[in-house]
């Protein structure tokens, strides 16, 4: 089987335009969720008022806005998602120094880039002009600004990669099925490079109302967003809906090897497995997510000892933090595993960016690429006070220096998916 390594990352995120401000802010423990109320409102009158916002303004104070990524034709073709999606993968090629023009290369260069729910504003807005408007109501744009796989596509036709394009759109698992895909399109030889990662953009009222309507999301921190973003915490009670995008270059390493590539780190490992169980509520023993990271760990030879950090999908609400810390604790302690739970490193960077759904578990990878690369557990924020069956180590409001060698990443979305890739430092 070929390995496969990470050779370039890219990021739009609520805390910042690009990979660099984005893990700047996330070390220093800032946030960036907000209230929604200055939306409009139509966001006024929901239970949930905070989001994680993209910040708006130049690429040069790490904001963003669509001129300084793409020409004005292009963004009126893309929805917001694809548009983080394109930007972030520009990012990430221009990382691993990947511009290819020679024909074999191009046929051996792909994308994989999915989203959970993609446009939602689109479908939303043409079905209110088409219901007062009819058909000449209805931009013949409608259907390329609707599809979730139009974020690869994009990206296949501004770049000219003619390798795999495919989209995966597994809920809240997207970003993390997304990466795990594309490496094994490499490790089976069906491409060389691999441009792959999860965007969202829906904070829209009709999808707040849809997830608050299911008591999914946070509500009593209305008055201070900052605060509404708990994993782990004894007042947790619900995540924050975020947008933004998360893009990996992957290589093949001898490929990487070939080109002296800077290489971040290796995908040692895919899990993935399913509850079986419930749509939107995970078993509270936690063995979907149990058996995801198992595999993970199957596939790259390795123990439970040698897990040196996770990054948590832990996305705020009761039952799912509960079941996940189950299962973590279930895999790493033991006779092969850590002796004690304070030994075990796990953190949910969504206490930050609050939960971004199909780009979540890209995100969440790439922070988890950069904590190998750089030794640094990135914090739990807002962390305040823990029940007695979590006593791991949360990295509670700051970043701990500590050597990562190996690292899981986890991902779980509604109707009971889950995925967890295992990183490990290139050796």
């Amino acid at each position: 089987m070929r390995r496969v390594v990470i050779t370039g990352l890219g990021a739009i995120t609520p805390l910042g335009a690009g990979v660099k401000t984005t893990w700047r802010r996330l070390l220093e423990s800032g946030d960036g969720i907000v209230s929604t109320t200055k939306l409009g409102t139509d966001f006024t009158s929901l239970p949930s008022q905070v989001a994680g916002l993209v910040p708006l303004g130049s690429r040069s104070d790490g904001r963003w806005q669509a001129k300084d990524w793409l020409p004005a034709s292009e963004e009126r073709q893309m929805a917001l998602f694809a548009q983080y999606a394109i930007a972030s993968a520009h990012e990430a090629l221009e990382d691993a120094g990947w511009h290819p023009t020679a024909q074999a290369d191009l046929e051996a260069t792909g994308v994989t880039i999915g989203s959970g729910i993609g446009n939602l504003d689109e479908a939303y807005n043409t079905s209110v002009a088409f219901s007062h408007g009819g058909y000449r109501k209805v931009s013949p744009l409608f259907v390329p600004r609707l599809l979730i796989n139009l974020a690869a596509g994009h990206v296949s036709i501004r770049y000219g990669f003619k390798g795999p394009n495919h989209a995966a759109t597994t809920a809240c698992t997207t970003g993390v099925h997304a990466i795990g895909d594309a490496s094994r399109l490499i490790a089976f030889g069906d491409a060389d490079v691999m441009v792959a990662g999860g965007a969202e953009s829906c904070i829209h009222p009709l999808a707040i109302a849809g997830f608050a309507r299911a008591r999914s999301l946070a509500t009593a921190w209305n008055d201070k967003p900052s605060a509404s973003s708990r994993p782990f915490d004894t007042n947790r009670a619900g995540f924050v809906i975020g947008e933004g995008a998360g893009i990996m270059v992957l290589e093949e390493l001898e490929h990487a090897k070939a080109r002296k590539a800077n290489i971040y780190a290796e995908i040692r490992g895919y899990g993935l497995s399913s509850d079986a169980y419930h749509m939107t509520a995970p078993r509270e023993d936690g063995e979907g997510a149990f058996l995801a990271m198992r595999h993970a760990l199957r596939h790259a030879q390795a123990k439970p000892a040698d897990v040196d950090y996770i990054n948590a999908h832990a996305t705020s609400t009761v039952l799912g933090d509960a079941a996940e810390n189950r299962a973590i604790k279930r895999l790493l302690l033991g006779p092969d595993g850590k002796s004690s739970a304070s030994q075990i490193n796990v953190s949910s960077t969504k206490g930050a960016i609050g939960h971004l759904l199909g780009a979540a578990g890209a995100v969440e990878a790439l922070f988890t690429t950069l904590a190998i690369h750089r030794n640094v557990l990135p914090p739990t924020l807002n962390l305040e006070n823990t029940s007695e069956d979590f006593d791991c180590n949360y990295v509670p409001k700051t970043a701990q220096q500590h050597a990562v060698d190996l690292a899981i990443s986890n991902s779980f979305g509604f109707g009971g998916t889950n995925a967890s890739l295992c990183l490990g430092a290139y050796r």
